[in-house]
């Protein structure tokens, strides 16, 4: 592993064909190991979700069939990823945001 990226550690989904198609996937893991060597991604790849905590982002990955969401929050020695979802709704449901919260407490905790 090269020394300047940060690891990823997935608390939960994961980035697979199917259900993303390829160009998705690719388009995915190239927006993670940007954000693994330390640049910054902003709109309209990545906004800011504060609603679920400090450092905490979504990725937005527009696929033929979905919008898909990488929520991720990038820590001093790690970069987090904490939900992957099809986003179906303008909002991201508040199911979603909670289960964040949570397993970001969880993690915080050991």
């Amino acid at each position: 592993m090269n020394g300047d990226r940060k690891p990823l550690f997935w608390l939960s989904g994961e980035i697979k064909t199917p259900p993303f198609t390829e160009a998705a996937r690719t388009e995915a893991g190239d927006l993670l190991r940007d954000i693994q060597i330390g640049s910054s991604i902003g709109m309209p790849h990545s906004r800011p979700m504060p609603s679920i905590g400090a450092r905490c982002h979504e990725l937005r990955v527009r696929d033929e069939s979905h919008n898909w969401r990488i929520v991720y929050r990038v820590d001093v020695d790690v970069v987090l990823v904490v939900a992957v979802f099809a986003k179906t709704t303008p909002k991201t449901p508040r199911p979603i945001i909670d289960a964040c919260k949570a397993r970001l407490k969880s993690y915080d905790q050991t």
